[in-house]
């Protein structure tokens, strides 16, 4: 083999590789390409995720908004059932000095 011959069967062979890595490079591009309607549907998502973040804050919220409400009226009522429970016991104490003043 001579040296022309060699360099072009050398070229002959760079090209078919060159040729062979475009070829795979296209193939590898046009299998894993993202489409349009992909896109959408992402965006969709990412869309429907964020609202439901906000009703879930919006919910967590209000829960606690009225955790607190129903926290206080428990305190209020606990309060009111002791100064209840008080006078009844005041109450009950004046009767039995009343009943204990009473000739029988």
């Amino acid at each position: 083999m001579n040296r022309t011959e060699f360099i072009i069967t050398t070229a002959i062979i760079l090209f078919a590789a060159f040729a062979l890595g475009w070829f795979a490079n296209w193939l590898v591009h046009r299998f894993t390409r993202v489409r349009q309607s992909d896109v959408a549907d992402l965006d969709r998502m990412s869309q429907e995720l964020h609202e439901a973040e906000e009703t879930r804050d919006q919910a967590i919220t209000y829960l606690q908004q009225r955790e607190a409400e129903l926290t206080n009226q428990l305190t209020q009522t606990e309060a009111e059932l002791r100064a209840t429970m008080d006078g009844l016991r005041e109450a009950r104490r004046e009767a039995e000095e009343l009943r204990s003043q009473i000739p029988h």
